[in-house]
């Protein structure tokens, strides 16, 4: 009992010291320069996995990027060591500035240079829905998971498309939907049931499920990312990816290289925040039916 207890108060303790999804707003638009939309959405996201806790132990980062989301989650739910591995040699590049990187690999998800049951955890934050061979990937992670360790990660779901608010010309919603899919490079959208089934055929179980980002929310990200990378993007003839075109602006490096002013990023926080808040969901955990992402929890068995 006194063993219970002690747990329960470091966990409200934890709770306690959480900042708020509006805090990791402010933050993420100082760090996110290049995407204003993407700091919105993963303000919300990165509030849904801290608040499902993040596994201790060695730990995979599947779909590393640049690091600067996973620096900013582990300043505060405390460091873990991490190997990371990414497809992208520039955003691997980017990475090896952060220590608590033990290894980075530019590799792809299904052929990761490192011994069968290595790690205690893998992360995916937004990455398997990118993926092409998604069943690979997740054969890839049962060989690399030890017994008993956790697959944590985040993904969009069925209801993505219909909490979309939609085209605002005379285009169609599926094509509006469709160019939208080929600029986010979404692939899967894939319902709870789906995961599970293909997690079990190779040796991985799911124990939690946890909805976040409502209609309200996907639709004012979809309104800031209308102004942003989706104007980019038609003025790029909608030929190239997001990151590219970032990049051929200057504002990658840029993004690697520096933080906005906290005071500015909260102006700016604000007004992005004004009339569909990032708080509004962040005490509760949305049903799947009305959920744009889930928070999937597993393990090897």
């Amino acid at each position: 009992m006194e063993k219970t207890a002690l747990r329960m108060m470091v966990q409200s303790k934890e709770r306690h010291l959480m900042p708020t999804n509006r805090d990791l707003l402010t933050t993420f638009v100082s760090a996110y320069l290049a995407q204003p939309a993407t700091a919105y959405w993963r303000a919300i996201e990165i509030g849904a996995l801290m608040r499902h806790r993040i596994p201790e132990g060695l730990g995979l980062d599947l779909g590393c990027g640049d690091g600067i989301l996973t620096d900013i989650l582990l300043s505060h739910v405390g460091p873990r060591q991490l190997v990371g591995v990414d497809s992208d040699p520039l955003e691997i590049k980017a990475a090896r500035k952060f220590k608590f990187y033990q290894r980075l690999h530019v590799a792809s998800g299904d052929a990761i240079p490192e011994p069968d049951a290595t790690f205690d955890f893998v992360l995916s934050n937004s990455v398997l829905e990118h993926i092409p061979g998604l069943e690979n990937v997740i054969a890839e992670v049962a060989r690399l998971l030890r017994p008993g360790g956790a697959f944590l990660f985040t993904v969009p779901t069925p209801e993505f498309h219909a909490n979309l608010h939609g085209p605002l010309t005379s285009t169609s919603r599926e094509d509006y939907l469709n160019m939208l899919d080929r600029r986010l490079a979404h692939i899967h959208y894939l319902s709870s049931d789906s995961w599970q089934k293909m997690l079990a055929q190779h040796g991985l179980s799911v124990s939690t499920t946890l909805g976040y980002l409502d209609r309200g929310e996907t639709r004012r990200w979809e309104s800031l990312s209308r102004i942003t990378g989706g104007l980019l993007y038609a003025l790029s003839g909608r030929n190239h990816k997001p990151v590219e075109i970032q990049r051929s602006l200057g504002l990658r490096s840029v993004q690697n290289a520096m933080r906005l002013p906290r005071p500015l990023a909260a102006i700016i926080a604000g007004a992005m925040n004004f009339g569909a808040s990032v708080n509004k969901n962040a005490d509760k955990w949305l049903a799947e039916k009305d959920a744009s992402c889930l928070v999937i929890a597993g393990e090897r068995v």
